[in-house]
């Protein structure tokens, strides 16, 4: 990913939060020269290995797992916020007109191995922390164990488990560092002031 020197992030522990915040990931894998990219919601365990590791499942039916070449990395893709960025929100475009569009975005980067699990028990932990840590914020949160056990059994045969150790974390956070105060301070109000209240604060941060 080119990520200019100021919009580097460095931070495991931001990286991680977004990551946790956005758990949707694009995995990418090649083979034979083929790029596949699927879409596939993970979690993360923080302290399991240098950079964390990356716990999912898939459709059995889905043959990366069984086709992506065990040496070779596989990439997984978390996004963040991202907000279209109109000129007319810096406050020197009155005084030079030199402002051009652009686009703010944070995205997290993440390669490792990718480990396939089978292990029907190891499936179901999978399931349940998943669907728990997102079903947090309802007022009355689903569970696995809502379900009936035959129906869940089944649905488990169909799936696959797989974790992936990260080696390598790289956060990119392009949030108008490059921008002279005034034109951040202005950028922010212009970004509250449509309703992106996410960017506007990461900018003004």
């Amino acid at each position: 990913m080119y990520t200019p020197k100021q919009f580097e992030e460095h931070r495991t522990e931001v990286m991680h939060d977004l990551i946790k915040a956005h758990p949707l990931a694009t995995l990418i894998t090649l083979k034979d020269g083929n790029i596949e990219a699927n879409h596939i919601p993970m979690v993360l365990a923080s302290h399991d290995g240098m950079f964390g590791t990356l716990r999912g499942h898939m459709a059995r039916s889905n043959l990366i797992w069984n086709e992506h070449p065990k040496e070779f990395d596989v990439l997984a893709v978390f996004h963040g916020p991202e907000s279209y960025i109109t000129p007319s929100w810096y406050a020197s475009k009155a005084e030079s007109g030199k402002v051009v569009p652009t686009w703010n975005y944070v995205s997290v980067h993440a390669k490792g191995k990718l480990r396939v699990i089978e292990e029907p028990s190891w499936i179901r932990f999978q399931l349940e922390e998943l669907t728990s840590n997102n079903e947090a914020g309802f007022e009355h949160p689903w569970a696995v164990s809502d379900a009936p056990e035959e129906f869940t059994a089944k649905l488990i045969e169909a799936i696959i488990g797989f974790e992936i150790v990260i080696s390598e974390l790289q956060g990119k956070w392009k949030v108008s560092q490059n921008r002279p105060a005034h034109d951040r301070d202005s950028l922010s109000r212009g970004l509250n002031n449509h309703g992106d209240r996410e960017m506007a604060k990461l900018v003004k941060s």
